[in-house]
């Protein structure tokens, strides 16, 4: 049982010319069971599924084109090359977060877009990073091996660390490819993906914001959508455009109502494979925990942004993100209150442990459900000093490093204090983002070119430090030694005016020290980073052993699960490379049918509707051209492909492999919960 999303479309090609082009959706959400469910692995596609329903079975030259095609965003999000000279497209909301970093007061390419005529226009970005999957190789037994009976759970927390640093380094040092190790079936299986690493990305288009984001907020996880949600970028090798052997080719046609097609993309973070017990914390503690934070910022910064243009500008790709990830988690947080859904998922794990239960050999594995419960309840315990202190930014949900201290001066030095403290240490005893296997990216991050602005550091750490304050209480000792006797805005702006980290040659000196030089820089962000790293540590160690005795439960469940249901389900979403398939299809909605295309015509009558008034209003130079327009264009389009945050970006292939669209957006809670009356045993996003 699984969500799935609609996705949709949008007409343009090449920068001028236009046609027929899809555009899919970002978050999943109830919808019929008869559509497609599946975030499969291009290393287990489901073929069978495939041929009995569509007649069509991709060739392994067809998987294997579609994988090196396909990249994933640093930033969060996936795109596609469609160019032997390395040309990606992605969505403009994914691309955002290089624009905002290269744009300026006099250049705003966020707002205003940007075209590079000759690749010599084309800008560097500041920090992005592609990765394009070339390999995959399961290697569970070695992982697993590590763990030894009778070990604790930090020893086997340690052990499988060390395995799996061990497998990453030995894999990079042999190929030179970036070597990660993922975690799936939530430690069923390990599987080391290798990855081709760019990091010389260069922008070459982007539209105006209006145009990519038309209708705001309003209608954003809504439909019908008039969007032109794309950017181009350009990844370069030793200076010159790369050569890239697997692009997909241009369908200017697009795909017609009915027709089958495919999303290879990135799936940020699904949570189908939890347990009851879990998801009862998820809707409880964890959903509520983040909506809170969300709001916070998107309170925070729609202030800030109404002060003036600049800014507004300064504010703009975390306001979007924020207020997406309101959205997002509210719609979650949804569908787990619903009674119907979550009786369905009672349902479905009850059916699974009575099977389980009649079967000696598998009978033991009940007892996996008890231990996940109570490894669940200490997470929570502990989860206030591991929220504020040491919560790291999973790639697709918007964290700008643990809550307390907001910013990119502290996440600097946090990186750097790190970084000398784990280099210290043997490569399989670091935290994973410090080991030899993750050095580039480290380094690509912390010397990043992105422009600080000092009030806006001082803005956010002055609002994450009062949270912080109000989370543990004025008198807390923490608290008290953090704040140094200060308020927290006269602290916020001692740390950033006092810190030589908005220097990038400043870091680069820091970087190459050991631990006593870096105490006697007496940086005052330095030294708050390591004054809370002690307690930070120790509560990142708790949730480590709670989530290893986690591991062990499901990796036991997954066992049985693949015992009675055979091997042929598809792992939860962990921004990894996944295929999924669906039908350009409409849907009811209020009894009435909504198509599955849009075109230009609507989208010069949504504006109409609102007088041309923000968030609907259309630049001008999309006025003055109406007249060259064919308005009978599609413009955008929904499918019933499965997909999540992550995939913002993913390309939409027809059955010839080719470029058709790309996802960009899904219906929202509200569209989908009214479409319940037409939809059967449904169940919410992220499941």
């Amino acid at each position: 049982m699984g969500i799935l999303c609609w996705p949709m479309l949008i007409a343009f090609s090449n920068f001028g010319k236009l046609a027929s082009i899809a555009i899919g959706c970002l978050i999943g959400f109830p919808v019929a069971a008869a559509a497609d469910e599946g975030m499969w692995l291009f290393n287990a596609p489901p073929l069978k599924q495939l041929k009995e329903k569509y007649n069509f079975e991709p060739t392994p030259q067809w998987l294997e084109h579609l994988q090196k095609a396909s990249v994933r965003f640093n930033s969060g999000g996936s795109g596609s090359f469609v160019s032997e000279n390395g040309l990606v497209i992605t969505n403009h909301h994914v691309g955002a977060d290089t624009l905002q970093k290269i744009s300026s007061q006099e250049h705003n390419y966020l707002r205003d877009g940007f075209y590079a005529r000759t690749q010599t226009e084309e800008i560097k970005s500041t920090d992005l990073e592609l990765n394009v999957l070339m390999s995959m190789e399961d290697v569970t037994a070695r992982v697993n091996g590590a763990v030894k009976p009778g070990m604790t759970s930090d020893q086997a927390s340690s052990a499988r660390n060390s395995a799996i640093a061990a497998i990453e380094k030995e894999s990079k040092d042999k190929t030179g490819l970036r070597s990660d190790v993922v975690t799936l079936y939530r430690g069923g299986d390990y599987h080391l993906y290798r990855y081709k690493r760019y990091d010389d990305i260069r922008l070459v288009f982007a539209p105006e914001q209006q145009m990519a984001f038309f209708g705001g907020d309003p209608d954003n996880f809504e439909y019908p959508r008039f969007d032109l949600d794309i950017c181009f970028f350009r990844v370069y090798e030793n200076g010159q455009p790369a050569k890239i052997d697997n692009f997909l080719k241009w369908n200017a046609r697009g795909p017609s109502d009915g027709e089958l097609t495919f999303v290879s993309g990135s799936p940020g973070k699904t949570d189908r494979q939890l347990t009851l017990d879990e998801l009862a914390d998820t809707r409880d503690r964890w959903l509520p925990y983040l909506l809170r934070m969300f709001n916070r910022r998107e309170v925070l910064e729609l202030a800030y942004s109404a002060r003036s243009f600049e800014n507004a500008r300064k504010a703009r790709d975390d306001l979007f993100g924020d207020q997406n990830n309101r959205k997002r988690y509210d719609g979650y947080l949804a569908g787990l209150l619903d009674p119907q859904t979550w009786s369905a998922l009672r349902a479905r794990e009850q059916k699974l442990r009575d099977a389980i239960g009649r079967d000696p050999k598998l009978k033991s594995t009940t007892a996996a459900y008890d231990r996940i419960k109570r490894a669940e309840a200490e997470i929570a315990k502990n989860a206030p000093l591991y929220n504020y202190l040491e919560q790291e930014r999973p790639s697709t949900v918007g964290y700008r490093g643990p809550r307390a201290f907001s910013g990119n001066l502290f996440k600097y030095a946090r990186l750097l204090v790190r970084t000398i403290d784990e280099r210290a240490k043997p490569n399989g005893e670091r935290i994973p983002a410090f080991r030899d296997s993750a050095h580039e990216s480290l380094e690509l991050e912390l010397f990043s070119t992105e422009p600080i602005y000092d009030d806006y550091e001082i803005l956010r750490l002055n609002d994450s430090l009062t949270d912080f304050a109000s989370q543990f209480g004025a008198d807390n000792p923490l608290v008290q030694k953090v704040l140094a006797g200060k308020s927290p805005h006269a602290r916020a702006v001692e740390l950033v005016s006092g810190t030589k980290l908005k220097d990038l040659a400043a870091r680069k000196d820091l970087y190459g020290k050991e631990a006593a030089a870096l105490q006697a820089s007496h940086d005052p962000m330095i030294d708050l980073a390591r004054l809370i790293d002690r307690p930070a540590r120790d509560a990142r160690k708790i949730y480590d052993a709670q989530e290893e005795t986690k591991k062990q439960a499901y990796s036991e469940i997954a066992k049985a699960r693949f015992a009675i249901e055979g091997t042929s389900n598809y792992p939860d979403a962990t921004f990894t490379l996944r295929l999924s398939y669906g039908t350009v299809r409409g849907y009811e909605q209020d009894g009435k049918q909504i198509p599955a295309f849009t075109d230009f015509a609507g989208l010069y009558q949504r504006s109409a509707e609102h007088d041309n008034k923000p968030p609907f209003e259309i630049p001008q130079r999309w006025i003055d051209k109406k007249s060259a327009l064919d308005l009978s264009t599609h413009f955008n389009f929904v499918s019933d492909a499965d997909i999540i945050g992550g995939n913002s970006g993913s390309p939409v292939v027809n059955k010839a492999g080719e470029f058709a669209g790309i996802i960009f957006d899904g219906i929202g809670r509200d569209a989908a919960l009214r479409r319940r009356r037409s939809v059967q045993r449904a169940v919410p996003t992220n499941f």
